[in-house]
């Protein structure tokens, strides 16, 4: 059975540390694997390190929404 996984990543200015995070996740064994990738109004360069990962792999996207801070 090859069941599809959602995987959903927040991101709130951790530009440090998620590339890494989602090159892990990419690597996963598993292979029907989705990642959603939820930029919640990051104030550093986040959402930009994700914009362009989700450029190598069909298996992820995006989703850019304000914090509820910065209303």
């Amino acid at each position: 059975m090859n069941d599809l996984i959602s995987i959903i990543v927040n991101i709130y200015n951790n530009e440090k540390t998620i590339k890494e995070c989602i090159i892990s996740l990419i690597a996963q064994t598993y292979r029907n694997i989705e990642i959603i990738l939820i930029d919640d109004g990051s104030q550093d360069s986040s959402g930009k390190v994700c914009d362009d990962l989700v450029l190598s792999s069909s298996k992820m996207k995006i989703i850019h929404q304000m914090h509820a801070r910065t209303f």
